[in-house]
């Protein structure tokens, strides 16, 4: 991974600790895949940017605000970049919804090109249920 990619990853990652999105949808790729682990209704592979913004859309219009997450710690080796992050949002019933991630990717020319998201499924069952897909 080169300095401008790891930068660009950054910057994408700092738009969702202000609750921006958008620097990290022009990070997606065209053809980005992202895997949710798990056993839930969500958990499955999303394939494309118009799969991954829908899945993304549903997710926030569950929560009172923008997606919020800080960042913890990065690696980067090659064209992978493992990020730990913890979530901090609130769901429009009130209730917390404060994830641990760890998000495993793989970078194609400086986009992300694929996602693997570990988190809590317990709690994405609690607090999201079905995923109206």
């Amino acid at each position: 991974m080169t300095h401008d990619d790891q930068a660009t990853a950054m910057r994408a990652l700092s738009g969702l600790e202000q609750g921006d999105f958008q620097p990290f949808d022009e990070w997606l790729s065209d053809d980005v895949t992202w895997t949710i682990t798990g056993d839930t209704p969500w958990s499955k592979t999303y394939e494309g940017k118009p799969a991954v913004r829908r899945m993304l859309r549903s997710l926030q219009g569950r929560l009172d605000a923008p997606f919020r997450m800080q960042l913890k710690r990065s690696i980067a080796a090659g064209d992978m970049l493992v990020i730990e992050a913890r979530g901090e949002n609130r769901l429009l019933d009130g209730r917390r919804y404060d994830n641990t991630y760890c998000w495993v990717c793989r970078l194609e020319g400086g986009r992300l090109r694929e996602l693997t998201e570990y988190m809590d499924t317990a709690l994405v069952l609690r607090s999201f249920g079905s995923s109206d897909r």
